[in-house]
């Protein structure tokens, strides 16, 4: 297995993998449980640049020219600019008034969201993606940050395993969530 930056022609395989940790935002993002919509609206922006859940924003986990996981992240910095066109297009589509909590801020790279392949979960592909983004020479001088809904317990122990510490809680489209964030750690 090789992890590596995402291509556009990744895009159908990265939207089922982020899907299986979006779908209730998702849904609420639309206003609706429908959930050949919901992974078109994700779909639609994996396949663009210039957006939080855009590949350019993505790794991908490959076996055998087969996509068996994605990991979304990007500067929190940057969320701002990154939401823009999401929250255009929700106004525009599904809900006018669109507000959207932030779930990330200046001072983390944000992981977005990950998933794998149901087919291949099991096999520490997700542990596998998460030791690469901690310790790619693009990431590992960062605070890394992401959320996990409190009622995922088996998650909260992956990140903790990993190095994560809770930070406080967050609220997103109506879940609530812990925040949690891994430091750098200090060469000397």
């Amino acid at each position: 297995m090789i992890i590596r930056k995402a291509k556009i022609e990744d895009s159908v395989e990265i939207t089922e993998n982020l899907f299986l940790a979006m779908e209730e935002i998702l849904y609420e993002f639309i206003r609706m449980k429908d959930k050949e919509e919901a992974k078109n609206f994700l779909l639609y922006f994996v396949e663009n640049k210039g957006n939080q859940y855009s590949y350019e924003n993505c790794f991908v986990a490959e076996n055998k020219r087969r996509i068996e996981g994605s990991i979304n992240i990007y500067n929190g910095a940057e969320l701002t600019k990154l939401r823009k066109p999401i929250i255009k297009y929700i106004r525009e589509h599904y809900n006018e008034t669109f507000s959207p909590e932030n779930e990330t801020q200046k001072g983390e790279f944000y992981i977005d969201s990950f998933g794998v392949n149901p087919n291949c979960q099991g096999k520490g592909i997700g542990s596998k993606l998460l030791d690469f983004v901690i310790n790619s020479i693009q990431f590992k001088e960062h605070t890394l940050g992401l959320l996990v809904d409190e009622d995922n317990p088996n998650a909260e122990k992956l990140y903790l395993k990993f190095g994560f510490k809770s930070i406080g809680r967050k609220e997103l489209a109506g879940k609530k969530l812990k925040h949690l964030q891994r430091n750098p750690i200090k060469s000397k």
